[in-house]
C-alpha cells in the first residue's frame, strides 16, 4: 500500500513538474522574462521585460506616427541608417528570445522528467524557439534587402527644387545601362509631376525626331548651335550614341548619353528636366513577373519578335494577364505597325503599373521585387528624395494619367515645329480656366477612330493613337 502511494505521489510530482516547465515555455512566448522572475532569476527576468516593453513601446510609437504621417512611413522605409537599426534591433531581438527559451527550458529541470516528457519538452521548446527567432531573423533579412536595394538604386546627390511647382522627370527605356556607348533608347517620356498632387502629364516623345534645338548653354547647343544635324542619320535616339563617342566633351558627368539626350529634350518641350530614370528591359520583365504580371487589354494580335528578326509568336487579343515577356513585347513590338502605335503602347504599359501594383502587392512579394529593382532602375534621384517620389507616385494613383505625344498628326517629326511643341507643353501644364473645369473622361484622339486599332492601339497613324493625347490615359487603353 505504502509502495502505491509512493509511486502515485512520483507520478504526481512528475505531472507537476511537467505541467510548470510547459507552462515556462508559453510564458516565455507572451511575456519574455517572466519565466525567470517566477524561477527565482530576478534580474535576468527584470532585464528581459524591461527590453520587452521598451521593443512594444516603440514599435507601438512607430506605427501610430506611420498611420499618422504617410511620409514618416517613406522616410522610415527608405533611410538607410534607420534600416540598419531596425535590422540589428531584429537581429538582437532573436538571439534574445532564443536564449530565455533555451533559459526557461532549463529552469523546467528536463532531466527530472520522464523520458516521453522531456521529448515533448524539446519538442516545444524547438518550435517555439525556431518559430519566434526565425520569423525575426526574417524580417531582419526583409529590412536588410530593403536597405540594399535603396542603396544600389539611389545615391547621393544633387537635389532639385520643382519648376513651376513641378517635378520634370525623363524617362527612359533600353536594352543596356545609362552610361554604356551605343545605346539607343526605345522609349523616351517626360513625366511632369504636381509637386503637391502627385498629377502627372505623361510628354511623348518620339525616338526619329530629327532637326530639333538643344537647350540654350548646353554641351550639345555649343556642338550644334543650330541644331541637331550630326551628318548621318540624326533621330533623337542617336544622341547617346554621339555622346559615347564624344566621351572628352562631357568631361565630369556620370552618364554622357543621358546628359546629351536630357539637353535634347529641354530644348524641344522648353522644360528643365529635374532627374531621370533608366529603366533596363530585362529588369523590366522581371519586375512584371515579380508582381504578379499585368493586366492588360489586347485589342490585335501582337507580334514576338521581328524588325530584323524572326516572328517567332504572338499575344493574341483579349483583357488578359500578361506575364513579364508577354508584357514587355506588347511595349516593345512594332513588327506589323509603326513607332507611333509603339508609343501608345507603352503609355498603357505605364498607367496599367501605376494603377495595378498596390503597396499590398509590394510587401507580399517584396523580395522579388527588390531582386528584380536592382538590375531595373539606373536613376540620379537623390537617396533623400526617394521617399518623396514614391509618396508623389502613391498620389498619382488617384488621379487620371494625361498624355501630350509630339507624333503625326500633331507634329511632323521630320520637321518639328518647336513653338508649337512648346505651346503644348504650357497649355497641358497651364490650361485654360475653362479647360480645366471639363471631365477628364474623354480622350482627345478618339475622333474618327471608333473600333479602329493598329496593332494594339486605339486609332491610326493618319488620325492619331489616342493612348498619345489623352486627358485620361486609362479610358483611351
Amino acid at each position: 500500500m505504502q509502495l502505491e502511494r509512493a509511486v502515485d505521489t512520483r507520478a504526481q510530482l512528475g505531472r507537476i513538474r511537467f505541467r510548470r516547465a510547459v507552462t515556462l515555455m508559453p510564458m516565455t512566448l507572451v511575456l519574455p522574462g517572466s519565466a525567470q522572475l517566477v524561477a527565482g532569476r530576478k534580474q535576468t527576468g527584470r532585464i528581459a521585460m524591461r527590453i520587452w516593453f521598451l521593443t512594444v513601446l516603440s514599435g507601438l510609437m512607430l506605427v501610430v506616427l506611420c498611420v499618422m504621417s504617410q511620409s514618416f512611413a517613406l522616410r522610415l522605409a527608405t533611410t538607410p541608417w534607420m534600416l540598419d537599426l531596425i535590422r540589428f534591433v531584429l537581429m538582437g531581438l532573436a538571439v534574445g528570445w532564443a536564449f530565455l527559451f533555451i533559459d526557461a527550458w532549463r529552469i523546467g529541470e528536463p532531466l527530472a522528467l520522464q523520458q516521453k516528457q522531456r521529448l515533448a519538452m524539446v519538442g516545444i521548446n524547438g518550435v517555439l524557439c525556431f518559430s519566434v527567432a526565425g520569423s525575426l531573423l526574417f524580417a531582419s533579412h526583409i529590412v536588410a534587402v530593403n536597405r540594399d536595394l535603396f542603396t544600389s538604386v539611389f545615391h547621393s546627390g544633387k537635389v532639385t527644387a520643382a519648376t513651376d511647382g513641378r517635378y520634370n522627370v525623363l524617362l527612359l527605356g533600353g536594352d543596356s545601362g545609362a552610361d554604356r556607348w551605343g545605346l539607343r533608347t526605345d522609349s523616351m517620356t517626360v513625366a511632369s509631376i504636381d509637386a503637391r498632387t502627385g498629377q502627372t502629364i505623361l510628354f511623348g516623345l518620339p525616338r526619329n525626331m530629327l532637326n530639333f534645338p538643344f537647350a540654350k548653354g548646353s554641351i550639345m547647343a555649343q556642338q550644334f548651335p543650330d541644331g541637331y544635324n550630326c551628318g548621318i542619320t540624326c533621330e533623337l535616339n542617336s544622341l547617346s550614341t554621339w555622346a559615347g563617342d564624344h566621351r572628352p566633351l562631357f568631361r565630369g558627368v556620370r552618364y554622357p548619353g543621358v546628359e546629351a539626350t536630357t539637353e535634347g529634350i529641354e530644348g524641344i518641350t522648353g522644360l528643365k528636366i529635374n532627374y531621370f530614370a533608366m529603366v533596363n528591359m530585362k529588369g523590366f520583365q522581371d519586375m512584371v513577373d515579380a508582381v504578379g504580371g499585368v493586366t492588360l487589354k489586347i485589342r490585335d494580335r501582337i507580334a514576338i519578335g521581328g524588325i530584323g528578326a524572326p516572328i517567332t509568336g504572338w499575344i493574341q487579343p483579349g483583357t488578359r494577364k500578361l506575364n513579364g515577356f508577354d508584357t514587355l513585347w506588347f511595349a516593345r513590338s512594332r513588327a506589323t505597325a509603326d513607332d507611333y502605335s509603339r508609343m501608345a503602347r507603352q503609355k498603357c504599359v505605364m498607367n496599367a503599373m501605376l494603377h495595378q501594383i498596390s503597396p499590398e502587392t509590394v510587401l507580399f512579394n517584396f523580395d522579388k521585387i527588390a531582386r528584380a529593382s536592382a538590375a531595373l532602375i539606373t536613376t540620379d534621384i537623390p537617396a533623400s528624395q526617394a521617399s518623396r517620389f514614391i509618396q508623389l507616385a502613391l498620389e498619382a494613383r488617384q488621379h487620371p494619367v494625361r498624355t501630350i505625344s509630339f507624333v503625326p498628326p500633331l507634329i511632323n517629326t521630320g520637321r518639328p515645329d518647336i513653338a508649337k511643341i512648346q505651346q503644348m507643353v504650357r497649355a497641358a501644364i497651364h490650361p485654360p480656366a475653362h479647360t480645366a473645369s471639363k471631365g477628364h473622361t474623354k480622350h482627345s484622339a478618339n475622333s474618327g477612330n471608333a473600333g479602329v486599332s493598329t496593332e494594339g492601339a486605339i486609332g491610326s497613324m493618319n488620325a492619331g493613337y489616342a493612348a498619345n493625347q489623352a486627358n485620361d490615359l486609362g479610358a483611351a487603353c
